[in-house]
């Protein structure tokens, strides 16, 4: 059984510094991405079975509390803080580094289109990294060769830190299905809505927003049509989800 009672969850941004090096699944965890890992085995396993789980919602770290859970974050972590801090360690890093090679990050997912605004901020924000990118077929289910070829070009690129971005819960259920297939020594981070707040093509909400535990309102208001049902349903649905618990 999927409960939010029994996860292990960072605790605090100030923890990111604590997880080892080496290959390192890192994942996310919100009220809707819970309420999907209710009905959906792989993805709760894929959660579960994880090798670090990070708040990135309010709701999860009030839950917490409310029902007692054997997790108690002190604040939440958005995916986005877990990409600063991989990226900023990474550079810093690489900066020490660079004569030797330069450092490598990898994003996985998303449209070459966004791809291609990554490289070019991340040379601007970067500049001592390395960036690769690899743009999968846009499509539900991959084939057995799409699966290769991603494979094949992760394990080619041999990254210093990889970025999956393809959605959940499909970057998590992808990653974590493929795990023991990637050939990688990094801290390997699913991150889907990230991958488009660093390139510029989606606003994320302001220092305000985000501060109040507004950043849903944020995203519901400047997209109802597309966000109505996660977070109108999703949140009732949530702390429903949390009463039984």
């Amino acid at each position: 059984m999927f409960r939010l009672k029994d996860l292990t969850i960072l605790g605090s941004k100030a923890e990111l510094a604590s997880l080892p090096e080496g290959k390192l699944l890192i994942n996310t965890i919100n009220a809707h991405s819970f309420n999907t890992a209710k009905n959906d085995k792989l993805f709760a396993e894929a959660l579960t079975k994880g090798d670090a789980l990070i708040p990135d919602g309010v709701s999860i770290v009030k839950a917490c509390r409310w029902i007692k859970a054997k997790s108690q974050p002190k604040e939440r972590i958005a995916g986005w803080d877990l990409f600063e801090f991989e990226m900023n360690k990474l550079e810093e890093l690489g900066i020490r580094k660079f004569r030797e090679r330069p450092l490598t990050v990898m994003f996985m997912g998303s449209s070459q289109k966004v791809l291609d605004l990554i490289v070019k901020r991340a040379a601007e924000v970067y500049p001592h990294l390395k960036v690769v990118t690899y743009s999968p077929p846009y499509k539900p289910e991959f084939s057995d060769e799409d699966n290769k070829a991603i494979i094949e070009a992760i394990n080619a690129a041999d990254p210093d830190l990889l970025w999956i971005g393809m959605t959940a819960p499909k970057q998590e259920k992808w990653t974590y299905t493929h795990w023991k297939e990637l050939n990688i020594h990094c801290h390997v981070g699913t991150i889907g809505a990230v991958f488009d707040f660093f390139a510029g093509t989606v606003e994320r909400a302001p220092i305000w927003w985000q501060r109040h535990g507004l950043e849903w309102l944020y995203r519901l208001l400047k997209e109802p049509k597309r966000m109505w049902r996660r977070y109108i349903i999703g949140n009732a649905l949530f702390l429903w989800n949390m009463t039984k618990e």
